[in-house]
Order: structure tokens, then sequence, then C-alpha cells
């Protein structure tokens, strides 16, 4: 009988030690959840900078590190502006500009924007600008005025960021082009569908 119970309790002994390395193996590593992709009514910071590398051209580094800060702080705009315009002040300013909005799933719409200013701001430029555009409901909806505060320096081939606001939407215009103006104005843009000399 002793001879049954040292069998018994050697073969559990043994099951015991065989079975005793698969409950110390640790639980198998999963892979990290990879960053989910952006919306698909929003663009990355890789499309934003690609787009204003093309349109740009070769200055594409400052526009990344602009395009990097303005995410940091609104997140993933829904749409963007590619366009020109040119501007001048002395202590009142005006400023006027001709683009395309692109959007991801609502199309692209031609846009027009004029806006003065007035402050400490003397100079003038003309500008190949990029507007990130922020919680745009509705294509329609950019037909409006956007007021800021606008603390701008330009030089030759440098580049300018400002933040405008209008229910909700927010629009970031970044400026590269030539000429020179320095200075701090309050101002806003108004958007319009077509052409028009008056800024109001």
């Amino acid at each position: 009988m002793r001879a049954v119970f040292r069998s018994l309790a050697l073969l559990l002994l043994l099951v015991g030690l065989n079975g005793s390395p698969a409950l110390a193996q640790p639980a198998p590593v999963q892979p990290a959840p990879e960053a989910a992709p952006p919306p698909g009514d929003t663009f990355a910071p890789g499309e934003l900078v690609a787009a204003g590398h093309r349109f740009f051209g070769g200055v594409s580094r400052g526009l990344a590190t602009i395009i990097e800060k303005a995410v940091s702080q609104w997140g993933l705009p829904n749409g963007y502006v590619l366009g020109q315009e040119a501007g001048g002040a002395v202590v009142v300013g005006l400023r006027y500009g001709e683009g395309v909005l692109y959007t991801k799933n609502a199309g692209d719409l031609k846009v027009f924007w004029q806006g003065p200013s007035l402050g400490w701001d003397v100079g003038g430029e003309g500008a190949r600008t990029m507007m990130l555009v922020y919680n745009l409901p509705a294509t329609g909806a950019i037909y409006q005025h956007f007021a800021g505060v606008d603390g701008s320096a330009y030089f030759v081939g440098g580049f300018g960021m400002t933040v405008l606001t209008a229910n909700r939407i927010v629009v970031i215009p970044i400026r590269s082009g030539v000429g020179v103006r320095l200075g701090a104005n309050v101002g806003y843009l108004k958007f319009t569908d077509r052409a028009t000399w008056n800024p109001f």
C-alpha cells in the first residue's frame, strides 16, 4: 500500500514539475496598438506638409515646423486653402487674396478674401498663403468674417502664422512671401465667393 502512495505522490510531483513551466510562462506580448489614422474628413500633418511643399517649393522645412506647431495646439484641420495674396499697410492696412479651399469629403471651392487692419504695421508683401481650417461644418461656412490679432515679421522668404476665428471655426493663415512688413495689428479677413475691392 505504501508503494502505491509513493508511486502516486511521485506521479503528482512529476506532473506538477512538468506543468509549472507552462504556468510560469509570461503571457504573450501583444503588439502596441497602432496610432489611429485621422478621421476620414481631416488632414494629417504629412499630407499638409506634402501639399505645402508642392505649393511653396523649397521652403518646406520652415513650413513643417509651423504646421507641427498648429497641429499641436489645434489638432487636425478638416480643410485647407492654398492661394496668393498681396497686402500693405502704413498704420491702416489692406490685404487681398484668392485661392482654393480643399476638403476631403465635401469637394474643393474657389475662395477670395479681403481684410483691413489697424495698428503699428508698416510695409507690404506679396505672399503665397496656406490656411489651415478647423471645425468647418460645410464648405459654404467659410464665407464670413474671421477676426484675430496679427503679429507678424516678414522678411524675404520668411514665414508668418496668424490665428483667426468666427463661430467656432478657426482659420490659421501661414504666409511665405517676398517683401518686408513689420508690426502687429488687429484686423479680420472676409471670405467671399467672388473678387471684390470692398474689404468690409
